[in-house]
C-alpha cells in the first residue's frame, strides 16, 4: 500500500513510530509469565486464552491450565472433558476444543514438537494469521506482524485509516501497513508493545491521549477523530434466547445433558433444558418435552433463579427451576445422565450454570 511517509526528526515515519512504541514499552510493559519464555507451547496457550479474554481475567486460568497441561503430549492424551473443565469460566469453548485437537495434530504430524515455520503453525486447528504471527515472533523472533484488535485500533488512529476493519480490504491494507512499520530486528518486542499500548493506553473508549507519546503525530488526535476510528461497516444485532433449566434433586441424585449440536457451549454439560421462542411461564412449559416423564404429584417445583447472560451476539434470558422429589424415584428421565449431586463439579458446565450452582450452595 502507499503510505504518506514524512520525515520526522530526520527519520522516516515508520522508523519513528517503532522507536516511540518500543521506548514506551520499555517503560510501561506488563510483567506477564508468558513473556519470560520462548517456549512456543506456553506462548500458544496464552495467545488462545487472550483471544477473547482480558489479561486480568485470563492470568489465573493460564497458570492453572499450564500447570495441569505443561506440554503438548499431556494435553493431547487428556480426555476432552477434563480439558473443558479446566477451561470452564473462560467461555468461547471452541478455543479449548481446538487446542485439544491441535495438540493431537502436533503429536501426529510433527512428532510431538511444536512447529517453528509459520505455514506449519498456521495449519494447526484454531490458529489464524494473528496467532501464527504472534508465536513466530515471540518464540523465534521471526519478522511477522501480529495484527489483533489492538493493532487495528492503534494503526487506524495514528495513520488515519478509515477503511472499515471488518472488511477483506482492511485485512490486506492493515497487514501491509503493520509489516511496513514492524521493527524487523525486534518483531517479538514490537508486537508485544503494540498489544500493550492498545490494551492499556490507546483503548477503545477514553484513551489516554493527553499523555500519549504519539499525540503530536497521531492523525485521529490532531483531527479530533479518536472516537470515530477505527470504523466498522456494520453492527451485528444480538439475538435473544430463552432458556428454562430444571435442577432435579432425587434423593442425592441429579441429571445432566451433554450439548452436542453446533451451538453455544458445544460438548459442555447442562441441566435439563427447555428453550422457548419467548419468555414463558412455568404453566406454559409444564407437560412439554422431558417434563412429560415427571409425575408432579411426587415432587415440588420452585423457581430459584433468573438471570440475563450476555454472550457475543446472543442474550440468554435464563430461568432455573428446582424440582425436589419427596421420595427416591428409580427412573425419572430416560435421556439424561444420572449422577450424584456431589459429582456436578466433575463435569464442564457453562458459566451460566456455574453461577446458578454458586448461588444455590453458597
Amino acid at each position: 500500500m502507499k503510505i504518506n511517509v514524512k520525515n520526522v526528526e530526520n527519520e522516516p515515519l515508520e522508523i519513528c513510530f517503532a522507536k516511540i512504541l518500543l521506548n514506551w514499552y520499555e517503560q510501561n510493559k506488563r510483567e506477564l509469565p508468558w513473556r519470560n519464555t520462548t517456549d512456543a507451547y506456553t506462548i500458544w496457550i496464552s495467545e488462545i486464552i487472550l483471544q477473547q479474554t482480558r489479561v486480568e481475567q485470563g492470568l489465573d486460568y493460564f497458570l492453572r491450565f499450564v500447570k495441569r497441561f505443561p506440554d503438548v503430549k499431556t494435553l493431547a492424551k487428556t480426555d476432552e472433558i477434563e480439558v473443558l473443565k479446566y477451561w470452564q469460566g473462560l467461555g468461547y469453548y471452541s478455543r479449548a476444543r481446538n487446542l485439544h485437537f491441535a495438540a493431537k495434530q502436533i503429536m501426529n504430524d510433527f512428532g510431538g514438537k511444536f512447529p517453528e515455520e509459520y505455514k506449519n503453525i498456521r495449519s494447526l486447528k484454531g490458529i489464524g494469521d494473528y496467532t501464527a504471527a504472534a508465536i513466530c515472533s515471540f518464540a523465534h523472533n521471526k519478522p511477522y506482524a501480529a495484527i489483533d484488535g489492538n493493532a487495528y485500533r492503534v494503526l487506524s488512529r495514528f495513520f488515519g485509516i478509515c477503511t472499515p476493519i471488518d472488511t477483506p480490504k482492511a485485512k490486506k491494507e492493515f497487514t501491509e501497513l503493520a509489516n511496513f512499520v514492524l521493527d524487523k530486528k525486534h518483531p517479538g518486542k514490537f508486537n508485544q508493545a503494540m498489544m500493550d499500548f492498545g490494551a492499556t493506553f490507546c483503548t477503545p473508549a477514553s484513551p489516554n491521549c493527553n499523555e500519549c507519546p504519539f499525540a503530536e503525530k497521531c492523525f485521529a488526535y490532531t483531527n479530533n477523530k479518536v472516537d470515530s476510528l477505527p470504523q466498522k461497516s456494520k453492527k451485528i444485532n444480538s439475538k435473544n434466547r430463552y432458556f428454562n433449566y430444571f435442577y432435579i434433586r432425587n434423593n442425592g441424585k441429579t441429571y445432566l445433558h451433554k450439548r452436542t449440536s453446533n451451538d453455544i457451549w458445544k460438548n459442555l454439560y447442562e441441566f435439563p433444558l427447555i428453550e422457548t421462542k419467548s419468555e414463558a411461564s412455568l404453566n406454559e412449559i409444564l407437560g412439554k418435552d422431558f417434563l412429560k416423564e415427571i409425575d408432579f404429584s411426587k415432587c415440588r417445583i420452585t423457581e430459584s433463579f433468573t438471570k440475563k447472560h450476555v454472550l457475543t451476539h446472543q442474550n440468554i434470558f435464563a430461568k432455573f427451576y428446582i424440582i425436589d422429589f419427596f421420595e427416591h424415584e428409580s427412573k425419572i428421565l430416560s435421556n439424561f445422565i444420572e449422577l450424584n449431586e456431589s459429582e456436578i463439579g466433575d463435569y464442564p458446565i457453562s458459566r451460566l450454570s456455574e453461577i446458578f450452582i454458586e448461588k444455590l450452595y453458597n
